[in-house]
């Protein structure tokens, strides 16, 4: 059976407190350089965010013999981070070899149970790769346009190594369910029909500034026009045929990751990976019943507020059908997001000391994925290329789109949700690269949910209506506690995992099905949410009983933040170490 990780918590966090024994830093240091400069090889997509002008012509290398390469690098570093004792470091240097060790570990089980297999979700397949970085490329100069055009034509030979991984998946009964393999055929069928001239891929180059001729930006188009014709179209066919003639009748009928070849040990795994704690699923499960319940609590005193005078079901209904609720354009849409998001920055110094210097934009989903894709995300920008963050709303089917949840979605997914945290941790100097691109979705997920909080301190939400959107959005990921769960590891039915959305919250019946697509294909990840939400908010509460009226909160969200994504627990030995320095040094 699969053993956590056990994680010995023994830091407190620089520059918050100094040490003073003299620290030998330099093993951990040269341990951390080599692990990055191997990280970047093996990881072009975060190298070239990083400004590695060269990896913005490479794609990954996902086949199954780098995966065996990677692990024997990974044990090699597992083995040299045993022998730095982190007694011996300083207060930085024993964070990084906590958070290493981590990173180490994670890596190495996702090879161990050879996550490849699964190759696509409905929220993240290939598809919607090549339109996020065809939306983020730097486009600056004719060398950026040669880049692309590279990692481009490396782009068939992604789709290979891909389905040949979820080819292993067949032969090893390590699938998606049927009715996810259906939704990605459908979305593949859609990619492998479009129009060459109006691919992301080709329309990315139009970015080029006026530093690049007409005549040179034409003959790069024309390019990227034959890259997509001739090769990779017939890759993205080959990956329909793939899906029709091999993959769906092999697919799963069985929802759960539990069905799944040592499936519980596997979930158990995801569920500690993405939530950073060592909560079983059980445990999550039950903590989810309660948050439910205590939502719903207050759904029920805003419903009152308003002179509903009808049950809560009907109160649903009105507001998932009521025209007042939605907007009548896309364009529409995008300028309602786009004016609350600026109400929110003329918050933003009330709230935080430091604010990041990148700014973001607010897009709509690309067309080509925007069908069965989330009404809301963020893309990450980069400052040292020159491109904005982009907070990116779903315009299609705006009577599924609610107007009383966009200010919920837009102190999520841009500020002070990810934009504001991504930025900041982009532009930290003095923080090692794998600590600021770390996956630490509790801490990423969770912040962003208690930026929605956040938003009734700041005054963004101005009807019952809104503050309603805002108790739906949470109940939505109290309700991911228990579907998901429920789902991977109770056997429960869509129906069942279903029915505390329907029965809760007010999100539509096309986002309700959205979601569940993406629990089904991508499990645990939704975990993540409500669990780091509610550490942040356990230690916001710790530090004001602690520091009373003493406690700034704009320096409670700067000890939070300027150490970049951190898992739960180290994140709490940081807020407790804060919290004793800030008492000491203010008479406390």
């Amino acid at each position: 059976m699969f053993k956590p990780f056990v994680f010995a918590v023994l830091l407190l966090v620089a520059p918050i407190t100094a040490r003073a024994a003299p620290a030998d830093n330099a093993p951990m240091t040269g341990l951390i350089a080599d692990y990055e400069t191997w990280r970047a090889a093996e990881d072009p997509i975060s190298a070239g965010q990083n400004g590695d002008a060269a990896a913005l012509a490479r794609l990954p290398d996902v086949t199954l013999a780098a995966d065996g390469r990677r692990k024997i690098a990974l044990e090699a570093f597992q083995a040299r981070l045993k022998t730095i004792d982190p007694a011996r470091l300083d207060d930085e240097g024993r964070l990084n070899h906590a958070f290493l060790g981590r990173v180490l570990e994670d890596q190495r089980q996702a090879i161990a149970f050879d996550t490849a297999r699964l190759a696509f979700s409905s929220d993240d397949s290939w598809d919607g790769l090549l339109a996020y970085l065809a939306g983020t490329a730097p486009m600056t100069s004719r060398a950026d346009a040669e880049a692309w055009l590279s990692r481009l034509t490396a782009m068939s030979g992604y789709y290979a190594d891909n389905t040949d991984n979820a080819r292993r998946g067949v032969a090893t009964g390590f699938t998606q369910p049927r009715p996810i393999a259906e939704i990605v055929l459908a979305q593949a069928r859609k990619a492998a029909a479009a129009p060459v001239e109006t691919d992301s891929a080709v329309l990315a180059l139009d970015r080029l500034p006026t530093s690049v001729t007409a005549a040179q930006k034409a003959a790069f188009k024309a390019r990227a026009v034959a890259i997509v014709r001739d090769r990779l179209r017939p890759a993205q066919r080959a990956f329909v045929a793939f899906l029709e003639k091999d993959y769906l009748p092999a697919a799963r009928l069985a929802l759960g990751a539990a069905t799944l070849t040592d499936g519980r040990a596997y979930y158990a795994w995801l569920a500690r990976r993405y939530t950073t704690t060592d909560l079983t699923p059980d445990q999550i499960h039950q903590i989810g019943e309660a948050e439910v319940a205590r939502i719903r609590a207050e759904m029920d005193g805003i419903r009152v507020e308003t002179g509903f005078t009808g049950t809560h079901a009907a109160f649903l209904a009105f507001l998932r059908s009521d025209p007042r609720f939605y907007a009548t354009s896309r364009e529409d849409l995008l300028e309602k997001a786009s004016e609350i998001a600026k109400r929110i920055d003329d918050q933003l110094p009330r709230f935080f000391g430091r604010l990041p210097r990148l700014p973001y934009g607010v897009r709509p989903v690309p067309a080509a994925i925007e069908v069965g894709y989330t009404t809301g995300r963020y893309f990450p920008g980069n400052p040292r290329l020159g491109v904005a963050g982009g907070y990116m709303v779903n315009t299609s089917a705006l009577d599924q789109r609610a107007l009383y949840e966009l200010p919920a979605l837009t102190l999520h997914e841009a500020v002070p949700g990810h934009h504001l945290q991504i930025a900041l941790s982009q532009e930290l100097e003095d923080v090692p690269a794998f600590r600021r691109d770390a996956d630490m979705t509790a801490f990423t997920e969770g912040w962003g949910l208690y930026a929605e909080r956040l938003g009734v301190e700041m005054g963004i939400y101005r009807t019952p209506y809104e503050r309603f959107g805002r108790l739906s959005y949470e109940m939505w990921r109290a309700c991911r506690l228990v579907a998901d769960t429920g789902l991977h590891a109770m056997g429960w039915t869509r129906e069942q995992a279903r029915a505390c959305f329907i029965d809760n919250s007010a999100l539509s019946p096309l986002n309700i099905e959205v979601e569940l697509d993406r629990y089904i294909s991508w499990p645990g990840q939704a975990l993540a949410y409500k669990i780091g939400e509610m550490k942040l908010v356990e230690l916001r509460r710790r530090a004001e009983a602690a520091l009373g009226e003493r406690f700034d909160i704009r320096r409670f969200h700067d000890a939070v933040l300027l150490a970049g994504p951190l898992p739960l627990d180290l994140l709490e030995t940081r807020i407790d170490a804060w919290i004793a320095v800030e008492k000491s040094k203010r008479g406390g």
